[in-house]
C-alpha cells in the first residue's frame, strides 16, 4: 500500500531495527517503545487488520513470536511477554497494517495491561454467556 509505514519498512524505503526476516514476515524493534525491547512482527504483505490477513501469514507471525520471546527470555532475562494486536480504530488500532507487538515483561517495568480490565470488565448471566456462545461456536 502506498502510503502504509510498514509496507514503505518491508519495502526497505524507510529503515528499521530488524532483529528478525524471511519471506513472509519482518520483526524490528517499535521505535515508540512501551518498554526496552519492544518488537513488531508483521506480514510482508499488505493486510489492514485480521479481518483481511491470510492464515499462512498468521500462522508465521505467531511461529515468529515465539522464536522472539524465547530469544527475549535467554538473552534479556524477561521473566514474560505480553503478544498485543488490535483490529480496527474501535479496538485502538493506529497503524492500518496487520501487526503483532511483542512486549519483554520483568517486574517493576510499569507496564500495567491488568489496570484498564477491571475499569471495563461487566458481569454476564448464564443466559448471556449462552447466547453469545450459540453466536460464535464454529462447526
Amino acid at each position: 500500500m502506498e502510503n502504509c509505514i510498514f509496507c514503505k519498512i518491508a519495502n526497505r524505503e524507510i529503515p528499521c531495527y530488524k532483529i528478525y526476516e524471511d519471506d513472509l514476515v519482518l520483526a524490528f524493534l517499535d521505535i515508540n517503545p512501551v518498554v526496552s525491547g519492544h518488537v513488531l512482527v508483521i506480514p510482508k504483505k499488505h493486510f489492514e487488520s485480521i479481518f483481511e490477513a491470510d492464515e499462512e501469514y498468521l500462522e508465521r507471525i505467531i511461529v515468529v513470536a515465539k522464536k522472539i520471546s524465547l530469544k527475549m527470555k535467554e538473552a534479556l532475562g524477561v521473566e514474560g511477554v505480553n503478544l498485543y494486536q488490535a483490529n480496527g480504530s474501535i479496538a485502538g488500532q493506529t497503524v492500518f497494517h496487520f501487526h503483532l507487538h511483542v512486549l519483554p515483561r520483568t517486574a517493576g517495568d510499569s507496564v500495567d495491561f491488568f489496570k484498564w480490565m477491571g475499569k471495563i470488565t461487566k458481569n454476564f448471566g448464564k443466559e448471556e454467556f449462552e447466547e453469545t456462545r450459540s453466536k460464535l461456536t464454529i462447526n
